[in-house]
């Protein structure tokens, strides 16, 4: 379909994972059962973490909002991509794609900012423990959080905006699951010189500052993990910090692959890459952090039993209900 320019374009095509139609319903029903986990384990661990005095703590606190993002993540891209797998037109509005991709960086760029708020956590918890209350305190928290928000607002909104300017006259087929930038810029017509710049500055900096971040605590936590005498002491600050870890690798790793090479060479391989830091990272989140963290096992367990305890009164009552009349 082409288009001569922005103000006639009205809607885009998603091309989706799969152009083969048997291959639409196996997609929709695994996507699914995805998106169901997610939207479960997250609700589940925001539930265990503010219903347990014992995980009033700044790094479950960051833990609760951070799976409040993923479910954000997720629900941005996944119900279009359900209603797609079942349609046959696969169309989306240009401005539903605008605001697709707007929130969709909103969600992973809070995401990023959080893992580097609870690196900083890990690090003022390890290596300055005495201090640990009074400097990730209730304000600083919440400050964390606020700048990880508005920053990540402003920045998505700059990318939106430098997207709203391009022209479009070749076609409206967007090669991906979802209005991401780079699929999006592939369709320009008009220079994307200015796009490509800003993403390479002040994107790459967006993502790279909490990377950075993460690094120096976690090599400032590797010097004193060094400095402990004792292996179990050793061990058991290793085990504070291994499920942080092995999501910030999921995440920053798919994250990496995707969009630090040139726009030209943007292929299916992404698309694949693109579900892990997406849908996967988000999935997996919950097991990781509650099957390597006993509190949060814990926590878990008690709230799926009161849970069920409540569920079976209900169905007790209900049932009483029905004998008596």
């Amino acid at each position: 379909m082409g288009m001569s320019n922005l103000t006639r374009l009205s809607e885009f095509i998603l091309k989706g994972l799969s152009s083969h139609p048997e291959d639409q319903k196996p997609l929709f029903v695994l996507f699914l059962i995805m998106y169901l986990v997610i939207l479960v384990g997250n609700l589940l661990i925001i539930l265990a973490i503010h219903s347990d005095p014992k995980l009033q703590n700044p790094m479950y606190f960051f833990l609760s909002i951070l799976s409040f993002a993923d479910i954000c993540y997720t629900t941005v891209v996944v119900p279009k991509m359900l209603v797609n797998f079942l349609s046959e037109a696969k169309t989306i509005s240009y401005a539903q794609c605008l605001a697709q991709m707007y929130f969709f960086l909103v969600s992973g760029n809070i995401d990023s900012y959080l893992l580097a708020a609870m690196a900083i956590d890990r690090y003022v918890a390890i290596c300055n423990p005495f201090h640990y209350v009074t400097v990730m305190n209730h304000r600083c928290c919440m400050l964390l959080v606020a700048f990880s928000i508005a920053f990540s607002c402003l920045h998505s909104l700059l990318h939106a905006l430098l997207v709203n300017r391009l022209t479009f006259c070749a076609s409206n087929v967007i090669q991906h699951f979802f209005c991401d930038v780079n699929p999006v810029l592939k369709l320009a017509c008009s220079s994307t010189s200015v796009n490509e710049i800003v993403a390479r500055t002040e994107g790459m900096a967006s993502v790279m500052a909490p990377c950075i971040c993460i690094v120096i605590s976690y090599l400032r936590i590797l010097i004193a993990v060094f400095n402990i005498h004792s292996v179990a002491g050793k061990c058991k600050a290793f085990s504070t910090c291994s499920s942080h870890l092995t999501v910030v690798t999921l995440f920053y790793g798919s994250i990496g692959y995707v969009y630090f090479h040139p726009l030209s060479s943007y292929t299916v391989r992404d698309r694949v890459a693109t579900i892990i830091y997406t849908v996967l990272t988000s999935m997996l989140n919950p097991f990781i952090y509650s099957l390597r963290n006993k509190d949060m096992k814990q926590s878990l367990e008690k709230l799926v039993s009161r849970i069920k305890a409540q569920m079976d009164m209900l169905s007790t009552t209900q049932a009483n209900k029905i004998r008596g009349s």
